[in-house]
C-alpha cells in the first residue's frame, strides 16, 4: 500500500475501487471451507425494501446457536462475497451456524438505513429460528471494522426496543465513534484504515451531523450515555488502529455498566491485521479467542 496513491477526503468511489479488490483476496486466501454450506436468503426490510443474506451451515452441525454477521467496509465499500472465506471458517471451526448481511451502504443509503438492515436481520433469524435449527436465547450479534459499530449499534437497538434478544455483542476493532479525527501521530506511519478514511466514511454516513452535537448512539455507539443491560461482549482491536481509544474506552464503559467484557488490545498490529497477515502468531491466537467466544454462545 505504501506505493498506492491514496483517495482524497471524501472520495467514496476511489476508495471502493481501490479496498473492494484487496477484501476480495483477503477472502480467497483463506484456506477452504469445503464443510459447510452456503444457501441465499431474502430479508424484508422497514422502508419496504429487500436484502440479501448468506446462511452458512456446518455439515452435521446440532441446532442451536447462530451468530449474524456485518462486514466490514467503513459503511461504503465491501460486500458479503467479499468476506466468504473468514465466515465460512467461523462457522466450520466453531460449528455455530452465521448469518452473513448484505446491509445497504452510505452514502447512497445513510444512517439509519445500514442500522435499520441490521436489525431486520435480527428479526428475521428470530423469526424464522424454528426453520433454521436456531435457539433464540443463543443468537449473537458479529462484525469487524464497520460492521462491528454495527453490531454494536443493533445491540443498543434491541435492547432499546426491548427485543429481539441478542446473547453476545463479537466486536472485531469496531468503528464507533465519529469524533476521531485527530491524528495520533505515535501510529499514523502504520496505519491501514487512516484518519482520512474516516473522514469521509462518516460524514457518508451522517451526513452533516458527523462531529456535531447531536449524532444518536444507534450511529456511533462512542456516543452512548447509558450502557446497563447491553449483551455480554467481546472487543478486540489492535495497538495501531485509529479505533484503539474509543474500543478500550466502550470496553471500560460496558464494564462500570455491569455488563461482562472481555477486551484484547493486539501489541503492535494495525487495523484488519489479521487478513494481512493471517499466519502471524497474533493473527492465529485472535482466531482462537474469537472461535471460542463464538462456542461459547
Amino acid at each position: 500500500m505504501a506505493s498506492m496513491t491514496l483517495p482524497a477526503v471524501g472520495d467514496v468511489e476511489g476508495r471502493r475501487m481501490m479496498w473492494e479488490p484487496i477484501l476480495a483476496a483477503a477472502s480467497d486466501a483463506v484456506p477452504a471451507s469445503p464443510d459447510v454450506t452456503v444457501t441465499e436468503r431474502t430479508i424484508p426490510t422497514a422502508d419496504g425494501a429487500t436484502i440479501t443474506a448468506r446462511w452458512y451451515v456446518k455439515e452435521g452441525a446440532e441446532p442451536g446457536p447462530a451468530a449474524i454477521f456485518f462486514h466490514g467496509g467503513g459503511y461504503i465499500f465491501g460486500h458479503i462475497e467479499q468476506f466468504d472465506g473468514p465466515v465460512a471458517r467461523y462457522a466450520s471451526l466453531s460449528g455455530v451456524s452465521m448469518l452473513s448481511v448484505e446491509y445497504r451502504r452510505a452514502p447512497e443509503h445513510p444512517y439509519p438505513t445500514p442500522l435499520e438492515d441490521g436489525y431486520a436481520a435480527l428479526t428475521w433469524l428470530h423469526t424464522h429460528a424454528d426453520e433454521l435449527g436456531v435457539d433464540v436465547d443463543r443468537i449473537g450479534v458479529m462484525g469487524d471494522s464497520a460492521g462491528g459499530g454495527l453490531a454494536a449499534a443493533v445491540s443498543i437497538l434491541s435492547r432499546d426496543r426491548r427485543g429481539p434478544a441478542i446473547a453476545q455483542q463479537i466486536l472485531l476493532m469496531p468503528m464507533l465513534d465519529d469524533r476521531t479525527t485527530t491524528p495520533d501521530p505515535h501510529i499514523e506511519p502504520f496505519l491501514i484504515w487512516s484518519y482520512d478514511d474516516s473522514r469521509t466514511a462518516w460524514p457518508a454516513l451522517l451526513g452533516d451531523r458527523a462531529g456535531g452535537p447531536d449524532v444518536p448512539a444507534t450511529a456511533a455507539p462512542a456516543r452512548l450515555d447509558d450502557h446497563a443491560g447491553l449483551p455480554p461482549a467481546y472487543i478486540e482491536v489492535g495497538q495501531l488502529d485509529v479505533f484503539r481509544d474509543e474500543d478500550t474506552a466502550y470496553a471500560t464503559a460496558l464494564s462500570r455498566a455491569g455488563v461482562p467484557v472481555e477486551l484484547h488490545l493486539r501489541p503492535g498490529v494495525p487495523h484488519e491485521f489479521d487478513s494481512i497477515a493471517p499466519d502471524a502468531d497474533v493473527s492465529g491466537r485472535a482466531l482462537a479467542d474469537r472461535i471460542r467466544v463464538l462456542s461459547s454462545l
